[in-house]
């Protein structure tokens, strides 16, 4: 008998740059594809209208991430960002790798402070969550900018 298993997996690395570009940090942690962001995908594959994921959020929560997330835990006032990639598109399609890359970048000026979460949507406010992730503190001052490139690749469980 045949068994396929079949599971989502996230990376996410976070590059941190000061004014001159000078990298401060730059680390990868996992993440949790939510309940929500589950859902989401399959409805994709029937065709069902739920938009695509369009941006990312940052917050302050140090909570760890749960399958049933629908947001971020403390969201940052000004947390969301567009997502963009080199080429000007929302997302990267790597085929040969079955994934796929969001990448967003939380300018100089913009949602400053000790982050500690992030997170996939498909709206600047509200929007269902695709992924949820916490890492160690990154403390973005206003003259830094923070990269975040984010992949969820089908894989084996």
């Amino acid at each position: 008998m045949y068994q396929d298993s079949f599971k989502l997996k996230g990376t996410v690395r976070l590059v941190l740059t000061d004014a001159d570009g000078n990298v401060k940090e730059d680390r990868t942690v996992e993440n949790l594809v939510t309940t929500a962001g589950k859902g989401w995908i399959t409805e994709r594959m029937v065709g069902t209208v739920l938009g695509v994921m369009t941006h990312m959020g940052v917050g302050t929560s140090i909570q760890d991430p749960a399958a049933g997330d629908t947001a971020l835990i403390a969201p940052h006032a000004d947390g969301r960002q567009a997502l963009t990639t080199s080429g000007g598109t929302q997302v990267t399609i790597d085929s040969t790798d079955d994934a796929v890359e969001y990448v967003a970048t939380f300018a100089a000026g913009f949602s400053t402070g000790a982050l500690t979460e992030a997170g996939i949507f498909t709206a600047s406010t509200a929007g269902t969550m695709l992924c949820r992730t916490e890492f160690a503190v990154i403390n973005k001052l206003i003259g830094d900018a923070l990269t975040i490139t984010w992949r969820v690749k089908a894989a084996a469980a």
